[in-house]
């Protein structure tokens, strides 16, 4: 299925073509799980949510017009169930980042990065959820800023102005973090 375009999959998809719906889901299930599992911080939850949208996409793919790549449009739908999710509940911050092993690093300095990622996925949980879906998308997720735009329905210069807002609330944080160590 790897010579055929995204939009034969999908038409071959919305006629129930199971191969071209597993090559869309093989494709795009990676970012939308790690969208969701950032923007709710539960595996479970996350989960739930690609499986949604894979669900919804398989339902309103007969009616789908390409304006944007299946990519995006899917991120969109599951940036939507995350919002409906978290509206329900009250935010609660990670518990622990994903595991991630560096078989280079000493062990202090694999503690000492540890640590860092932990601070740093504290102060990204922290974020208000614009802000946190616009540094998802394009920091974490490497989604240029027109497609994060389009994914998250705001004009680019609305992105882009959550990414500043981002980055900035988020070297404050790290500054002051530093400079109460240091005291």
């Amino acid at each position: 299925m790897s010579g055929i375009s995204e939009l034969d999959q999908i038409t071959r998809a919305a006629s129930g073509d199971r191969a071209a719906q597993a090559a869309l889901v093989n494709r795009n299930m990676p970012i939308i799980f790690r969208v969701a599992y950032r923007m709710l911080q539960d595996r479970a939850e996350a989960e739930d949510v690609t499986q949604e949208t894979f669900l919804r996409a398989w339902k309103h793919l007969p009616n789908w017009q390409p304006k944007a790549k299946f990519s995006t449009w899917a991120c969109t739908v599951a940036l939507n169930l995350c919002r409906d999710r978290l509206r329900k509940k009250k935010p609660v911050l990670m518990d622990e980042l994903p595991e991630r092993v560096d078989t280079a690093l000493r062990p202090e300095e694999a503690l000492a990065s540890a640590q860092a990622q932990d601070r740093i996925a504290t102060k990204i949980a922290a974020l208000p959820e614009r802000q946190r879906e616009a540094l998802t998308l394009c920091a974490l997720e490497g989604m240029t800023n027109i497609e994060a735009a389009a994914a998250m329905d705001v004009s680019v210069r609305a992105l882009e102005s959550l990414l500043a807002r981002a980055r900035r609330t988020l070297r404050a944080g790290l500054h002051a973090e530093r400079v109460g160590d240091a005291e």
